[in-house]
Order: C-alpha cells, then structure tokens, then sequence
C-alpha cells in the first residue's frame, strides 16, 4: 500500500512541473517568414494563430508594420478579417496578401503582423526580398551544322530555341547567306513559315531551317548565320551547307534548232553541241537514239570522255533514214549520259526522197503516157 502512494506521488511530482512549465499566451506564426519573390510580383503567406492554455477569446489582428507603398491584406474564410475567435489550444489559419506598388525595386521589405488578445500579445516579422527579373535570354542550339548536297538540294537544320529568362519575350528570325540563297523557317510540325513568335519565360522551340541554293552555285562550302532578335536579347546560330557540285547536261545544236533535213537511203550529217551547265565535271558521257523503225544513227564520238563546268563537246551525228522511208516529218530522239544524270533532245528530221528516184519516176509516167498513146493511134479507129 505505501509503495503505490510513493508510485503516485512521484507521478504528480513528474506531471505537474511539467504542466507548470508549459507556455501560456498566443502565438502568430507562419512556415515560411522569409521570401524572395519576383519585381510586380504579388505574395500570399499564410498564418496560423495559437491560444496556448488561455480561456477562449477573441483576438483583434492587424498589420503592424507595412512597408511604404505596399498593401496588406488579411483575410480568413476568404474574407478580409480584423478579428478572429480562438478556443483554448486551439489555432485558426488566416492568409496575408502583400501586394506591391507600381516600380516597386528591388530590395528587403519588412512587415509585422499583430495579435492583440486579453491581456496577451504576439508578434510576427514577415521579409520580402524582391528579385529583378532576369531579361530574356535567348540560346540557339543544333546537333547537326553541317549539311552536305548538291546545288539542287534542299538543306534542312533542326534546332532549338531556348529563352532562359524570365520573361516572356517576341523573337523575330533572321538570316545572314550568301547571295542567291533562300533561308526560311517553320515551327516544328507546323506547316506555315514564319518570321517571329513569342516563346515564355525558361520555354524551348523546336525549329525546322531550310536553306536552297541557287542552282548554278559552285562546288565548296557556304556559311549560314541565323539570328535569333528577343528585345535586348539575341542568339546566334552558325550554320554550313557544303556543296559537292553536279554536272548537268543539256543536248542542242550550234545554232539551236532542233530540227534537220535527210534523204532517205543516203547517209545524213547533224551536228550537236553536248553542253554540261552544272558545276561539276561530266565524264563519260556515251550518246544514244532512238530512231524511227529503219533508220540507223551513228555517232562521232561516240563517247565523250569529259566536259568541264560551262563548257561543251561538238559530236555528228550520221543519220540514214532507210531507203524506202516515205517523203514527211519524223522525230528523232537523241540522249546524253553520264554517272546518273542524262538529258535528251527531240529533233524533227524532214525526209526528202533522191533525185535520180525523182528522174526515174518521171521517165516511167512518160514512157506509161507514150505506150497510152501508141496504143490509141493504132487501135482507136477500129
């Protein structure tokens, strides 16, 4: 029995120091007392108002300090708020909005939220620290800078555009080519070319570039810059389109007429002019046609073992049409070669027969026409 009162005893002596101990009051109090937030930026912080161990009370809440120019508000419910009831140990949460003046700078800006009750009071210091907002920052970025082709290629660049910023910002797209080259540029996906966008605060876009050369550009390598103008802010993307070159042939005639005479079953003789209009060499270029039924076409070269960038190769053609080919208008299709790339020409051969046939056609209708005649003098009468 004495041993459970002594158990008990130091029990109390345990409890009641340590509930004699426990503060007593209110207190004001929030996670987060220090912030930094953006220039123009308004903040919502929020409160929390303890009763420790008083009777329950209402409490009147105000703004103790305000920074100049700055307007607090507190709101509870979502309500603006001047007072607030509390139970004993109980809290109420309630939300300060701190809104900035118009210009407001960057700095340290100081507040303090008040708690009034009977008798008891608390205190809470709020800082704001303000940032400026960084000004765009534009980054250009490609895997691939390097495109190779012909002059007949299209190159095309996939890049990306960052802002790295803080603030939202118009980009307006230009480029810096050699002379005859077209540059433009599509959005990724997109379908339409554009020249400016706007793009967000830490946003990236996805940029497809196309470059054509003009068709006649020489063999080497091109420099392409891309400029990227945000505001103060502009990026640069340096970009290459190396051109290999590419022969391109073209099939005439000295004076360009596409068209020639022939006498059937005689041996005909048409000159050509074999031009490469490219930008590279053409070697081997071998010549072909593809003559009417009965016709033969032989050429002299044969093969032309080269034509250098804006140069030509004369060759004849021999031409015999067979010798039974009726008088008129045939077409004669003549083709040059070479490595991949050929070109071809259609020439209208006029076909005229021989005079001795001519001679021979007559004498045959004046030797038909006399028989005609001797035959009637001699029998007509009878």
């Amino acid at each position: 029995m004495k041993r459970s009162i002594s158990i008990i005893l130091m029990i109390l002596l345990t409890v009641f120091p340590a509930l004699a101990q426990r503060p007593r009051g209110l207190t004001l109090s929030t996670p987060y007392p220090a912030q930094s937030v953006q220039v123009g930026e308004a903040v919502n912080i929020s409160l929390t108002l303890s009763n420790r161990g008083l009777a329950p009370q209402i409490v009147r809440v105000s703004m103790k300090e305000i920074a100049e120019g700055w307007r607090a508000t507190l709101t509870g419910g979502g309500r603006p708020v001047q007072a607030v009831y509390v139970d004993t140990d109980d809290s109420v949460s309630l939300n300060l909005k701190l809104e900035p003046p118009s210009g407001a700078q960057a700095g340290t800006y100081r507040f303090v939220v008040r708690a009034v009750g009977q008798g008891v009071q608390s205190e809470l210091p709020i800082e704001l620290t303000v940032e400026a907002q960084l000004p765009p920052q534009l980054q250009f970025e490609t895997e691939l800078p390097t495109r190779r082709g012909s002059p007949s290629t299209t190159f095309r660049y996939s890049a990306t555009l960052t802002n790295k910023g803080e603030q939202e910002t118009t980009v307006n797209l230009e480029a810096d080519a050699p002379e005859g080259f077209q540059v433009t540029f599509k959005l990724r996906f997109g379908s339409e070319e554009v020249t400016s966008f706007p793009i967000k605060a830490g946003e990236s876009k996805s940029l497809d570039i196309e470059v054509r050369p003009p068709k006649q550009a020489q063999a080497g390598e091109y420099p392409i810059t891309v400029r990227a103008l945000g505001g103060q802010a502009q990026a640069l993307l340096a970009l290459r389109a190396v051109i290999t070159g590419q022969a391109e042939l073209n099939v005439t005639t000295p004076d360009g007429r596409l068209s020639s005479q022939a006498t059937a079953g005689q041996e005909n003789t048409l000159k050509l002019k074999i031009e490469n209009r490219g930008t590279a060499p053409a070697r081997d270029i071998e010549l072909s046609s593809f003559p009417p039924v009965g016709w033969t076409v032989e050429f002299d070269p044969k093969t032309i073992t080269e034509i250098a960038p804006g140069n030509f190769a004369e060759v004849t053609a021999k031409i015999k049409p067979s010798d039974k080919t009726v008088a008129g208008d045939y077409m004669l299709s003549i083709t040059a070669r070479s490595e991949g790339i050929s070109d071809s020409a259609e020439f209208r051969i006029t076909v005229v027969t021989s005079t001795l046939w001519g001679i021979v056609g007559i004498g045959i209708i004046v030797i038909a026409l006399g028989a005609v005649g001797w035959a009637v003098s001699r029998f007509g009468r009878r």
